[in-house]
């Protein structure tokens, strides 16, 4: 018996619309880094960039639960001696909400070079406008769980 493999060359890489209007950034995130990943197609490889091209817009209209906005520290280093720099949620989605949802999917990436190639391939916006009509993407389905539980 033989191993089939594949690799980036033997498909066409798809274009995905996520509209993030009221979900969940985590529930989100998870699903839009495994279609980056490619592991939706059934020729899922590892080792290669299998997945497709998605675009998220609304990203300022995204729901963090619980006391997120004032508890989850975005933390950078300059490489001085001092230079820790602090962020809350809450601070990063009134300034930069496309950088807080680039922010929660890239995380969910490998952290090689792989990962840095299939992190590429997001494009996030703060409104409901984006400049890859051209590409036809096709509205993401399935996210009815990303939505926060109302009680």
């Amino acid at each position: 018996m033989r191993t089939v493999t594949y690799n980036a060359l033997d498909f066409k890489k798809d274009w995905f619309l996520v509209d993030a209007k009221g979900l969940v950034l985590g529930r989100m995130a998870t699903k839009v880094a495994a279609i980056l990943r490619g592991k939706h197609k059934p020729i899922f490889t590892p080792n290669h960039d299998m997945g497709d091209h998605v675009v998220v817009v609304n990203a300022a209209d995204v729901v963090l639960t619980g006391d997120k906005l004032t508890q989850k520290v975005y933390r950078t280093h300059s490489g001085y001696i001092g230079g820790l720099k602090e962020t809350t949620a809450g601070k990063l989605i009134k300034e930069k909400p496309s950088r807080l949802v680039t922010y929660a999917i890239t995380g969910m990436l490998p952290k090689t070079k792989l990962g840095r190639a299939m992190a590429k391939k997001l494009r996030v916006y703060n409104g409901p406008k984006h400049p890859h009509q051209g590409q036809n993407p096709i509205v993401l389905e399935g996210l009815e769980s990303a939505r926060p539980n109302k009680q």
